[in-house]
């Protein structure tokens, strides 16, 4: 009698001390500011680990950092601590999806020297073995959407930025030059892309007052506002719902959003996925790679777009000239110029270097 009960003491233990043991996550992603539902670049990232991890029976996980006080804004603080937080869970692989890891990615690769960072817009300052750098050119998917929605008969359009960080000073040279050049071919002779048409928010997140600005605009004639601005483009879709115009989405594609008519998208998740399988199958390559429309990594989601002309034969044929080196589309603002100018516009057809590139 004795021993039965001893034995179900032993059975009853063992049971409570598996339940206590911490479950293991050997893929992580870290957000920056949004979650992965966010609808943009964090999900698209997490969508990319997720399938991996459900197709190869890996175990994943995110980790959303977190600050603490009332109104209180992460910090490279907190995301310091969401990736120690990964690494003490198992976290051999961790996807960093966005420029605000950036200040901090050198620092984490150097003190988890066998933690693999898979950084999507940022890449270490210094190459290290543990670390690889996805980038897009951003500049061929906004050449595209501008080159699309003036084919499809729109020559009022406007660009709102949430910052004039790279990638997003990538999509609007991009954006300027394909809208132009779209007027080129269709003859359009007084096309111009104006200074008050381009501006910066300098804000990613969704504010009335940003609102109230995309409504002006679109109350002035605008037709289409390119809202280059994470959670910030859903005030600017907002203002398109009030005033029934358009918007053009960006990372992902955001044909959810009703007034969207179509998107310059990224493969952010085709992207993490293909590097997650070469981790699997010890072909890691570090430093830094660039996709852009030759290589599956920009363009427009044709099949959810809402043009009412521009059709799929049209973009191929542009996208098949970017391909073969037809077009080179700019991605700076010194190549912006030579662009317009061999296209016949001058200084005054198109927004200045300090409102465009700022940086530069």
């Amino acid at each position: 009698m004795k021993k039965a009960i001893f034995a179900v003491l032993v059975f009853i233990l063992g049971l409570m001390l598996s339940g206590c043991e911490k479950k293991t996550y050997e893929y992580a992603l870290v957000t920056d500011v949004g979650t992965i539902s966010d609808q943009s670049f964090n999900q698209a990232a997490w969508e990319g680990l997720k399938k991996f991890g459900d197709e190869f029976g890996k175990t994943y996980h995110y980790y959303q950092p977190t600050c603490t006080g009332s109104g209180c804004e992460v910090q490279d603080a907190d995301r310091i601590r969401a990736i120690d937080n990964a690494v003490k869970a198992g976290a051999k692989v961790i996807v960093m999806p966005g420029y605000l890891f950036g200040s901090i990615i050198d620092q984490m690769a150097d003190k988890y020297p066998n933690v693999k960072f898979i950084g999507i817009d940022v890449s270490s300052n210094n190459p290290k073995d543990n670390v690889k750098g996805i980038f897009f050119k951003d500049y061929e998917s906004g050449f595209l959407a501008g080159y699309a929605i003036v084919k499809d008969g729109k020559t009022n359009i406007g660009f709102m930025g949430g910052q004039a960080v790279p990638a997003v000073v990538q999509y609007g040279i991009g954006y300027i030059a394909g809208s132009m050049l779209a007027a080129n071919e269709n003859n359009i002779t007084n096309f111009k892309f104006p200074e008050d048409r381009y501006t910066y928010l300098n804000d990613f997140q969704p504010k009335d007052t940003h609102k109230t600005l995309a409504r002006t605009w679109y109350e002035s004639g605008v037709e289409v506002i390119f809202a280059c601005a994470g959670g910030a483009g859903l005030s600017v879709h907002d203002a398109a719902k009030d005033t029934n115009k358009l918007m053009i989405g960006v990372d992902v594609d955001q044909s959810f959003l009703e007034k969207v008519v179509t998107s310059a998208m990224k493969n952010i998740a085709d992207a993490v996925y293909e590097e997650l399988v070469a981790i699997k199958d010890d072909k890691f390559q570090s430093g830094i790679i660039t996709k852009g429309v030759k290589e599956g990594g920009s363009g427009l989601p044709m099949k959810n777009s809402r043009f009412t002309s521009f059709n799929q034969t049209q973009y191929d044929t542009i996208t098949n000239k970017i391909k073969n080196g037809e077009i080179t589309v700019p991605s700076t603002y010194d190549e912006l110029v030579t662009f317009l100018t061999n296209l016949g516009y001058s200084d005054g057809d198109y927004p200045s270097r300090g409102l465009v590139d700022p940086q530069q």
